[in-house]
């Protein structure tokens, strides 16, 4: 009987500690297999080309050469799936964000602190498995528009009383920046859930609102919303909308995962759909599983305009893919495409 092939992994980090738990979290699972470890990127140039991994692990601060530099240098001469481990330091969750711009196309936290190895092994056997599954892209994006200049036109019309959702899980985080560097500052209130770890959901927040017109800004639960703002679901808490007077204001919580995510796509789309009704518009992006299908079918059902992302330019086609076999999208459309659609629904047309 012929038995399918195991995911090749290879462990990049200069704590033997470190490479020890991820090779054991690994290793226990039947469909993934460590093919080898390296407490540097010199060894570990090695090794891939003798080991030919499919995935790699790799940590940011290392000796001799730094990850983030490894990471360029890999995804330019040999690129593959890269997961990124990364401590909690602010230095270290920065340079984790510019790992995601560069090619990597998830970040973990180290155990340690808030994060325990009882998370990590939920989490990283199932990351993995997403990153076999990606879809390395051919070439770099464009560059990304800078504060104040929309990278589309804003188009004619006042802007709407409604808000925009985003979901997104793996490469989601290079696929939100894209959406928004594109949007002027002139939009409804936007709110994204991205399925990233807590800390990490705050470096990218800073980020985003170094590139964007927009403001951006991590929730903390409690704000009204704003037109010209997109909030970003913080790690590990689930973002809601409650109605409040004319307007909608930011929930947190910490109930259950749903899909083994928290915070979830799904939450944040129903809660959408509960509170907005046919004044939304939901968009669902790259990543695995089905977390988000459901929520954006209830939005569509609500009267709401839903859109998905395309499997071309998805790195994991995955929760798209859900959607639309559920018939939540009524746009599937490209990554690239995706923002003038979002613009035009988000104007009244004069």
């Amino acid at each position: 009987m012929n038995q399918e092939r195991r995911t090749r992994v290879l462990v990049v980090d200069d704590s033997a500690i470190v490479r020890k738990v991820l090779s054991d979290i690994l290793s226990a699972q039947p469909d993934l297999e460590v093919v080898g470890t390296a407490p540097d990127p010199y060894v570990a140039r090695d090794k891939i080309l003798a080991l030919e991994p499919d995935v790699l692990t790799l940590d940011i601060e290392m000796p001799r050469m730094d990850g983030l530099t490894f990471l360029k240098r890999l995804m330019r001469f040999h690129p593959l799936p890269v997961i990124v481990i990364s401590s909690l330091a602010q230095s270290s969750t920065k340079s984790a964000m510019e790992a995601l711009t560069e090619g990597a196309v998830d970040v973990l936290a180290k155990p340690g602190g808030p994060y325990s190895v009882g998370d990590l092994k939920e989490d990283l056997p199932r990351r993995v498995r997403a990153a076999a599954r990606s879809r390395m892209p051919a070439a770099r994006p464009a560059p990304v528009a800078v504060r104040g200049h929309a990278a589309i036109p804003d188009g004619r019309g006042a802007v709407r009383q409604m808000v925009i959702a985003l979901g997104a899980s793996t490469g989601g985080t290079q696929a939100i920046e894209r959406v928004l560097t594109a949007l002027p500052a002139a939009m409804p209130p936007i709110v994204v859930t991205q399925h990233i770890p807590p800390v990490f959901s705050a470096a990218f927040a800073e980020r985003l609102n170094k590139v964007c017109a927009l403001a951006v800004r991590e929730a903390k639960g409690g704000e009204l919303l704003e037109p010209g703002v997109a909030w970003i679901a913080p790690g590990d808490r689930h973002l809601l909308l409650d109605k409040a007077g004319a307007g909608w204001r930011l929930r947190l919580d910490d109930s259950p995962k749903v899909c083994y995510q928290r915070p979830s796509v799904d939450v944040m789309f129903q809660s959408v759909a509960a509170a907005l009704g046919q004044a939304a518009v939901g968009v669902l992006m790259t990543g695995m599983g089905s977390d988000g299908a459901a929520g954006l079918l209830a939005m569509r059902q609500a009267g709401a305009e839903t859109i998905a992302q395309d499997e071309a330019s998805c790195v994991v086609y995955g929760m798209p893919r859900e959607a639309i076999r559920m018939g939540a999208a009524a746009h599937v459309l490209s990554l690239d495409a995706i923002a003038a659609m979002v613009l035009k629904k988000s104007r009244v047309t004069q």
